[in-house]
């Protein structure tokens, strides 16, 4: 017997001898002395009770990360790890469930990341409280994720979006980003005492989050953050012209300073598919792929919809069709108009796939832009304009300066001054609109000789000398 840390008595095992037993009790008093507290029964056992009993209720997360931890721990961990014991976990068993999610589930790279980042941090807490002694992560490397570029919007591509937005709110919302650089979370938690008007100084000091789990806690949607992203108030001065029309809505909705500045719209009407004017003729568009049964059917039918499960744009039509003439001839009710569940707060999976989408269309633009995008195109124009790089990184609210450069160059064109310049050290620059054929810098024959005669003579001195410096 011995004792731990809390002066506890406890067992170093049974031996056949006294000189044995000895030997194990000075040894774990030693250990114990050393800082190796660790009690040998929490490594035993598995890695799921761990987890779910130990580790994850008292990690200190945000509560949007918590909700993604859970689903990804359930349904990728758990269930290939989990029924391991902790001292058992080693590094071959990490990279053969990396290889195992790649093969298996068929998991993209940067999820493949996320699960890594959470496999780590589970083991570097159980090594650090001493329940195991081996990271079993460290040193296993995962799928490349690929880095791509970022494309920014034109100022005249914004002001087709601009204009496809169908409401007012919607409408000043999308400038107070394009013109403050928030984040989503940041813009649609301003209020009016967050405004400054006499100084136009915004303060960003709060965040909501969008929870989005059945099981969230509380039954709460929106949860608001005493502290932004980076967990540092920050300010930054608005456009007069923004400030006029912030203040003409606070006076015109008769907001108070604790208000929403920009709440959620009120839906009035269900929306309805816009139809063509002529459906196709479904004879003249092929058939479905087979469904579980084997059986395929026209497209642009309701029964292809239906019992083809086919979302093409010409099965929805029809059914879209079919459910307006029925209403048409009083079969069915007019459905009613769809709620959101939110607080105030705008949802930003309501904005993205409704009013965003459409305006998105109405611009006709040949890429896709998310919301967040307006951040991005923030920095890229307040650079491009000349303003100071350190200014930016303020105004973003960036924790590094690195992070800001990344915007640098970023818009079309960004690197014409580049190519300009290459141009014209190669001389393709001049005055007359046909462009001048680079100049060549080969030697001539003359040239050649002359090199030769010299290299030839260099050489024999170089013979004449090695008697010499041999003696």
């Amino acid at each position: 017997m011995h004792r731990d840390h809390q002066g506890r008595e406890r067992s170093a095992g049974t031996f056949t001898n006294k000189k044995q037993a000895n030997k194990a009790w000075q040894k774990a008093e030693t250990d114990i002395a050393a800082g190796k507290i660790g009690d040998p029964k929490r490594g035993r056992q598995k890695l799921a009770r761990y987890v779910t009993a130990e580790w994850f209720p008292n990690h200190v997360i945000e509560a949007t990360t918590r909700e993604n931890y859970t689903c990804l721990i359930n349904k990728y961990l758990l269930p290939e790890l989990g029924k391991m014991r902790m001292v058992d976990v080693l590094p071959t068993h990490t990279r053969e469930w990396i290889s195992t999610l790649q093969t298996k589930y068929c998991v993209n790279p940067p999820t493949i990341r996320q699960c890594k980042v959470i496999f780590d941090a589970i083991f570097t807490t159980a090594f650090n409280d001493q329940i195991t002694f081996l990271h079993p992560g460290k040193g296993v490397k995962t799928p490349p994720v690929a880095k791509k570029t970022r494309r920014i919007i034109t100022t005249e591509q914004f002001d087709r979006i601009y204009l496809g937005l169908e409401d007012d709110t919607l409408r000043l919302l999308v400038e107070t980003d394009i013109e403050s650089g928030l984040r989503w979370g940041e813009l649609t938690e301003l209020r009016p005492k967050d405004i400054d008007f006499a100084t136009g100084m915004l303060t960003v000091s709060r965040a909501v989050v969008q929870l989005k789990a059945k099981d969230r806690p509380g039954g709460v949607r929106f949860v608001v953050k005493e502290y932004p992203k980076d967990k540092e108030w920050r300010q930054l001065r608005l456009a007069d012209h923004l400030l006029d029309k912030l203040k003409d809505r606070i006076s015109t909705l008769g907001l108070e300073p604790d208000d929403l500045l920009l709440e959620m719209p009120q839906v009035r009407e269900a929306r309805r598919r816009t139809l063509p004017e002529v459906l196709p003729d479904p004879d003249t568009l092929g058939l479905t792929e087979p469904n579980e049964k084997g059986r395929v059917y026209k497209h642009g039918t309701a029964t292809a919809y239906g019992a083809g499960r086919c979302r093409c744009q010409h099965c929805r039509n029809a059914v879209a069709a079919y459910r307006a003439s029925r209403r048409a001839a009083g079969k069915d009710a007019p459905r009613a108009a769809r709620t959101v569940d939110t607080d105030g707060h705008i949802p930003g999976d309501w904005f993205r796939k409704g009013p965003w989408k459409r305006a998105l269309k109405a611009a006709n633009l040949d890429f896709h832009v998310t919301p967040h995008g307006m951040r991005h195109a923030h920095a890229s124009w307040l650079l491009a304009g000349g303003a100071d790089l350190v200014v930016v990184k303020n105004r973003l609210g960036h924790g590094t300066i690195s992070t800001t450069e990344l915007y640098l160059h970023a818009l079309p064109g960004g690197d014409d001054a580049a190519l300009q310049a290459l141009a014209a050290i190669r001389g393709r620059i001049a005055s007359a609109p046909e462009a001048q054929a680079p100049v060549s810098t080969a030697p001539d024959a003359s040239d050649m000789a002359a090199m030769m005669a010299k290299v030839s003579e260099m050489y024999e001195l170089m013979k004449a000398s090695r008697p010499a410096a041999a003696a």
